[in-house]
């Protein structure tokens, strides 16, 4: 299969991985059972409208209080009209983030990390939304 680009668009290969029916307790743990529901497509669970979805890795701590760690993966839609409260890739004053959006009372970008201050963003400035964060990956070794 040939490697995706960021930003760029087209189908992805569907690959199927089992998904069991049995939910794991996060608390106490239970012997799990060996049936499996059906096959589970990463595509499927992350990735909604392949044509407009991307991928870009995370860098800093600025999102930590919202599970974004360094190194995470971000799936990032562009078809997705930013809202307040979303979680945004955007170009500000040329430089290139994540964060979350807020809308009201007025606009600016607010880091999920109480050591970084939000950053208003007046009417006039030069502000690219590149598409909303759907979906996070991140390993846990």
């Amino acid at each position: 299969m040939p490697v995706k680009k960021i930003g760029e668009s087209g189908e992805f290969e569907t690959i199927g991985l089992p998904l069991y029916s049995d939910a794991v307790p996060a608390g106490f743990p239970s012997p799990a059972t060996d049936y499996c529901e059906r096959q589970l497509d990463l595509n499927e669970l992350c990735v909604k409208k392949p044509a407009a979805t991307y991928f870009v890795r995370a860098q800093g701590d600025s999102m930590i209080g919202a599970g974004i760690f360094p190194g995470d993966v971000i799936v990032v839609d562009r078809s997705i009209e930013a809202a307040h409260g979303d979680i945004v890739i955007v170009a500000f004053n040329g430089e290139l983030t994540i964060k979350r959006l807020e809308t009201k009372p007025f606009s600016r970008l607010v880091p999920m990390n109480n050591q970084y201050d939000p950053v208003d963003i007046p009417e006039d400035s030069d502000l690219e939304i590149f598409g909303v964060a759907t979906n996070v990956i991140h390993s846990l070794r």
